[in-house]
């Protein structure tokens, strides 16, 4: 295993629709522990693929206290609901932004040995669902934001260091 690189904005392959994965072999499960590593590495909840600089639709998500979740070739198959949070990405370090997420969702995908299952998600479950699926169809989340004014850099107070 090994801590790969994060891509940040406007690194092109962000903007880039991810490639379904047809063939879930020993390159995928390195791919994945890789991205397990890097996503612990830095404390994301999330990771895609396309951040990490492959263009394929693997994600990896780790809500505090459970268990990893991978999913390959994931798909919302339904949303309940809107809420308005506040979201940050890796791929968009010192910021912050407000938008508008489901309340629930439910996705479709393969795990990593390739059997398909669904996943239910509230609340940040849901909120991570919806970014990294974004993530692997080109859109990040201030995309997203309603206005400009939506998203704010972060102030570091004396003593921190950013990440």
């Amino acid at each position: 295993m090994a801590i790969r690189p994060i891509r940040v904005v406007p690194d092109p392959v962000l903007r880039q629709k991810a490639k379904r994965v047809t063939t879930i072999d020993g390159s995928i499960h390195h791919l994945v522990d890789d991205m397990i590593e890097t996503m612990r590495a830095v404390s994301g909840v999330g990771l895609a693929a396309t951040q990490v600089g492959v263009p394929l639709r693997v994600a990896v998500i780790e809500i505090p206290g459970e268990d990893v979740i991978t999913i390959i070739n994931p798909e919302v198959i339904e949303r309940q609901g809107e809420c308005i949070i506040t979201e940050a990405c890796l791929s968009v370090p010192g910021y912050q932004g407000e938008l508008k997420r489901s309340v629930f969702v439910k996705v479709k995908a393969k795990d990593r040995y390739g059997k398909v299952f669904r996943v239910r998600g509230e609340e940040l479950l849901a909120q991570a669902l919806e970014h990294e699926i974004d993530h692997l169809d080109g859109v990040l989340y201030v995309d997203r934001l309603e206005s400009p004014e939506k998203l704010w850099k972060l102030v570091l107070k004396a003593g921190e260091e950013e990440d």
